[in-house]
């Protein structure tokens, strides 16, 4: 039949002063790199931050979440509407960054894929087009569902 389990078991260690000074240094130094990685990354200067589709994806995203508290539908759904329109900002931002024609669109593509799985998921929702709800949502602004 099934296997058994195999047992985890955990060696405890004591660590001498050095090596507990040298961890807080590894990891101090850690943090350090990663706040002058933005730093210089400087949020406002990056291009796709100034994009009217990704400032409407970022809108979009908080009215879905929106939704789903609102709403409250069953878990399966909440994941899937909550992780497709995450996904639409983040496949923007990331097609930004790529410096081949074709790898922004590839991006890009899939961001707008994210969009048609966002509108599937409130066509199966609204199978007779309540759209009393949906307007009061304010997800009419974004015409991608026409």
């Amino acid at each position: 039949m099934g296997q058994k389990p195999v047992p985890v078991r955990f060696r405890s260690r004591v660590q001498n002063q050095s090596e507990k000074q040298s961890e807080s240094e590894v990891s101090n130094s850690d943090f350090s790199s990663f706040s002058f990685f933005f730093s210089l990354l400087n949020y406002r200067n990056v291009r796709f931050s100034k994009l009217e589709v990704y400032k409407k994806a970022k809108v979009f995203h908080l009215d879905c979440k929106s939704f789903i508290v609102k709403a409250k539908p069953d878990s399966y759904v909440k994941d899937q509407l909550g992780r497709a329109s995450f996904s639409i900002a983040l496949n923007i931002a990331e097609g930004t960054g790529k410096f081949s024609k074709a790898d922004r669109k590839n991006y890009f593509t899939t961001a707008r894929g994210s969009v048609f799985e966002c509108v599937a998921v409130f066509d199966i929702l609204f199978p007779i087009r309540n759209w009393a709800l949906f307007y009061s949502l304010s997800l009419q602004q974004y015409h991608w569902y026409e």
